[in-house]
């Protein structure tokens, strides 16, 4: 009896155990950089050993937003001239015969889009607007093809969906800006003031497109000169379920935030020129958000939390996005225990650390505006080496089997031992003959497959409105 007892106690143990890593896993890349410890890589395959260029996306926008790998494809979007956005679904297989599979501007896109996509099933959802535009969407695609499901409209002074949803347990999170934080539902959404799933919205917007595309090719028929393609902007627009709200008015979201298990991590900047906002790491109650506590910190968190088990990991700067402030900014990496936010440990850095930190192996690595990629133990926060990539650096890290790689302002990537902090290898983008233009690394580069992939920007600096690429890097 007592032998019955322990086994039907030993797999409740470990049906909970199981319960709770499910509660902690996400589907891949339905977070920023794929996963909690923002490693930017979800399927663990190293990466290129010794690089080239194995294709490239050549374009006039400046690619602001970190990638998102995913199979076949890459999502990643764009801001032209007048702040004009485009985002894309290229191909990311070297050989294909059509590297743009789909892409949405406007009408559809009326705001520049900065924010990553999160995955969700066969869906894609992300936000647009930026700290100089008021009033924002969050936008929700299917992924193949790209026809969109629903919006919802988040108004207001300082609202700006800048940071990457994250998907979890059914729910969307987002920061919003002046807004605080949303939790959304995206499977039960509003049309015309019907609610219903997400199933009936799409037999709608199905047949709507469809008679569109008929019309137009009636039109045609008629008069072909004066024939106007349909766009998805004709299409009824659904608006999905509004869970909660938390710190509208009160806090500044920008960056990234983290979902583990029941907590929501929010990372709130102060915004010094308006005076508004709270420089705080924050912890929510996932179903309700509540607060549960709140740090103080002393830099603004831009990048967002990072979570490995109980630890929670945040760079700060003093400086946002902004070449002309580099000299003079200060930095720090800092660790929180997860239950309750108190401090584990912090050190400054003398220079802006803008991106999250990668964790990985027992090592927070986090790039900084000084040039330098550093590494410290994840436990006690002792640093454990220190790499000079020579340039600035506002792109986060990248890791994949024991190697980081890491983007900077001159457009080069470099490949470190995640062990030791030593070169693995270094490459040029604007001096390989693919590529032909100057570049500076904004957005993280991201892994999949033994894939590099990686954007370029030229929004300022000597080579500012020159061409831009999406590059695929790999050794085969």
């Amino acid at each position: 009896m007592k032998t019955n007892v322990r086994i039907f106690l030993l797999v409740c143990l470990f049906a909970l155990l199981l319960s709770g890593l499910h509660i902690q896993a996400a589907e891949p890349w339905a977070t920023y950089r794929g996963n909690l410890q923002r490693t930017a890589n979800t399927d663990g395959v190293a990466g290129p050993s010794a690089p080239k260029v194995l294709w490239v996306f050549k374009s006039q926008e400046h690619f602001i937003a970190a990638p998102v790998p995913h199979e076949d494809q890459l999502f990643i979007s764009g801001l032209g001239a007048f702040n004009v956005s485009s985002f894309y679904c290229l191909a990311a297989e070297p050989k294909a015969a059509q590297r743009t599979l789909w892409m949405k501007s406007t009408p559809y896109l009326k705001l520049p889009v900065v924010s990553s996509p999160a995955l969700d099933g066969d869906k894609l959802v992300f936000g647009d607007g930026m700290h100089q535009t008021d009033g924002a969407r969050l936008h929700c695609l299917r992924r193949q093809g790209g026809l969109p499901l629903w919006q919802l409209a988040v108004p207001g002074t300082l609202v700006h969906l800048e940071g990457s949803p994250t998907v979890a347990g059914g729910r969307v999170y987002i920061g919003g800006g002046a807004a605080g934080v949303l939790c959304i539902d995206p499977e039960h959404v509003s049309l015309d003031g019907k609610e219903m799933d997400l199933a009936g919205i799409q037999k709608i917007l199905d047949q709507k497109w469809q008679e569109l595309k008929a019309k137009y090719e009636a039109d045609k028929k008629r008069d072909p000169d004066f024939a106007v393609p349909p766009n998805e902007d004709q299409l009824p627009k659904p608006s999905p379920r509004r869970v909660w709200q938390q710190g509208e008015g009160k806090w500044h979201v920008d960056a990234p935030l983290a979902v583990a298990g029941k907590q929501v991590l929010v990372a709130s900047a102060f915004l010094d020129k308006e005076q508004l906002g709270d420089r705080a790491l924050l912890s929510l109650d996932a179903e309700t958000g509540s607060v549960r506590w709140r740090t103080p910190l002393k830099i603004n968190p831009w990048g967002g939390p990072s979570i490995a088990g109980d630890v929670v990991v945040m760079g700060g700067s003093t400086i946002g996005y902004d070449t002309k402030l580099l000299k003079g900014a200060r930095g720090e990496v800092a660790a929180f225990n997860l239950a309750d936010g108190k401090e584990k440990w912090r050190k400054e850095v003398p220079g802006g650390v803008l991106s999250c930190v990668a964790l990985a192996d027992g090592l927070a690595v986090a790039t900084a505006t000084d040039g330098k990629v550093r590494a410290f133990d994840l436990a006690s926060g002792e640093r454990r080496w220190v790499y000079d990539g020579k340039a600035p650096f506002f792109a986060a890290p990248a890791i994949a089997a024991g190697v980081v790689y890491a983007g900077d302002l001159r457009g080069v990537v470099h490949a470190i031992q995640l062990s030791n902090g030593q070169p693995k290898w270094t490459l040029d983008l604007t001096a390989q003959p693919e590529v032909k233009t100057s570049g500076m690394i904004y957005a993280g580069p991201a892994l999949h497959g033994g894939r590099l992939f990686v954007a370029t920007c030229n929004l300022e600096g000597t080579h500012a409105g020159q061409p831009t690429v999406v590059a695929c890097l790999g050794d085969k």
